[in-house]
């Protein structure tokens, strides 16, 4: 449906998510899904079909009375609502719904238009349901989580509205919305998928890409204190490599450091024959890998997100529950849509990325803190006494205790799995933890870069040369110090450093 594909599209998605767009559906759309539902309503009769006249998981083998099939779909959304510890961010909980209706809006799933005009409404007027970060197992997707996006829809559990906590029931009544009836299997089908992974994955994304970003504008602006030569990101050098990631990546650093007066040409220092008698070269013939080797490193990276990309936006326009309804074919078919390995795997290569990006930017920080290896900058960036005053010496402490935690969270998730359900679940994916992973590492990433940010303006005012910097860093070194001024006497920083990271989150 391609009218779904430019809605749930990843870059509209990411306009809702964060550019403050509302949620609309055409009623051609909702038409074909409420043509899905009379259709099951009409082929449901005399057959047995699961979670719609048998129980679930293992006790899909007990038929359930005809009279009792209403309590059927409000038992699984109840009993299912077990998640617990910490609840979502209402930005993962709007994704997730988001993904939901996208589901729904494959018009394969069975259930009534009802759900998704209340999805849209949640979304719209920024209801977001109480979920827990820990319950899933990622393998009929996402049942305990989405159970409880299912228990607000039919009125009952609590919701986040307005920055407080509420009564679902409460918050429906103030807002004129009536709760979700049960027609047919409502209730199996908005907890069957794989709707919060994704959800979390899509916001995973937009931060992730940011970094990459940032880790680029660092590159170029680390290069320029090291005053380096370069043709690290030459066209030549870098197409002679023939990944796209590290080429696309050496394009835009080419573009960044536009400007620059702090880079060096190695072909009118080096290659000029002014050096015939000169045995030991007082500047550096080449940076260390952590600055001279940043398309390499980072285009991977690139590649990576530019797939993970593909991925949830394939994702946010897939039927991902079961049984799928499919009025065309006039059948119902029983499978595993609901199965979340392409999000889990995505988002270890995704968590795995970052932490590859963190581990170079604290390489790069140690370059500008050790007096010893650059050479050119005091010992921790101190502009004070030195034995009296300590610089940034302690931020070295947060940032690599943070890349160090990181890095145990590399191992990946997708890999683990633990049968459960009396076995009928054998193999899982483990996506919501993996996705939940991934959060973590790149919410470390931007204290990590936060930390790197401040210190690359301080190392600019050691050196002076706020005024060589290319114009893409000098509005970054402009924009750190209107939050974080030039220090000399020792100042706690971690409100500067909170500062930052919010900057680096949410710059426009």
């Amino acid at each position: 449906m391609e009218g779904n594909r430019n809605i749930f599209g990843y870059e509209n998605v990411e306009k809702i998510l964060f550019g403050g767009e509302k949620m609309a559906l055409t009623d051609d759309m909702v038409k074909k899904v409420d043509e899905c539902y009379r259709f099951l309503q009409s082929f449901a009769k005399e057959k047995i079909i699961y979670g719609i006249n048998t129980g679930f998981g293992p006790m899909a083998q007990w038929r359930v009375d005809d009279e009792r099939l209403k309590e059927l779909q409000y038992n699984i959304i109840r009993s299912h609502s077990t998640g617990a510890g910490e609840p979502l961010e209402d930005i993962y909980v709007k994704a997730a719904m988001i993904a939901r209706l996208g589901t729904v809006m494959q018009a394969k799933s069975g259930v009534h238009s009802d759900v998704a005009r209340l999805l849209v409404e949640f979304i719209n007027r920024g209801i977001y349901p109480f979920i827990p970060q820990h319950g899933s197992v990622g393998a009929s997707g996402d049942l305990v989580q989405l159970a409880h996006i299912a228990l607000t829809l039919i009125g009952e559990g609590k919701v986040h509205w307005k920055g407080e906590w509420r009564a679902t029931a409460e918050v429906m009544k103030e807002n004129g919305l009536e709760p979700l009836k049960i027609y047919i299997r409502e209730g199996l089908s908005i907890t069957n998928g794989t709707s919060v992974m994704t959800g979390i994955s899509v916001v995973n994304q937009h931060y992730a890409e940011r970094l990459l970003g940032w880790a680029e504008l660092a590159g170029v602006w680390m290069n320029e204190i090291a005053g380096s030569y370069d043709d690290w990101m030459s066209e030549v050098l870098n197409g002679c490599r023939r990944h796209s990631g590290q080429q696309q990546v050496a394009a835009r650093m080419r573009k960044l450091a536009k400007g620059s007066q702090c880079l060096k040409k190695r072909e009118h220092l080096l290659y000029d024959g002014g050096h015939k008698e000169e045995r030991v070269f007082k500047d550096k013939v080449q940076a260390y890998y952590s600055l001279r080797c940043t398309p390499q490193i980072l285009g991977p990276i690139a590649e990576t997100l530019e797939n993970s990309r593909r991925v949830i936006e394939e994702e946010l326009v897939s039927a991902c529950d079961n049984p799928i309804v499919d009025p065309e074919s006039k059948n119902v078919y029983h499978g595993g849509n609901f199965h979340g390995d392409y999000i889990s795997l995505e988002e270890d290569k995704v968590k795995i990325a970052m932490v590859r990006l963190a581990m170079t930017a604290e390489r790069q920080l140690n370059y500008l803190f050790h007096d010893r290896i650059n050479e050119i900058l005091p010992p921790f960036l101190n502009m004070g006494v030195l034995g009296l005053n300590y610089g940034m010496q302690a931020c070295q402490f947060t940032a690599t205790s943070t890349t160090a935690e990181c890095q145990t969270l590399a191992m990946p998730n997708y890999v683990h799995s633990i049968p459960n359900n009396n076995d009928n679940q054998d193999i899982v994916s483990m996506g919501t933890n993996t996705a939940l992973l991934t959060k973590r590492v790149i919410d470390n990433c931007y204290q990590v870069l936060a930390i790197q940010y401040i210190a690359l303006a301080q190392a600019t005012d050691c050196l002076e040369i706020s005024g060589k910097l290319a114009p893409a860093t000098r509005e970054a070194y402009g924009q750190v110090r209107a939050m974080v001024p030039k220090f000399v006497e020792d100042t706690p920083f971690y409100d500067d450093i909170a500062r930052v990271e919010e900057w680096l989150r949410n710059k426009k």
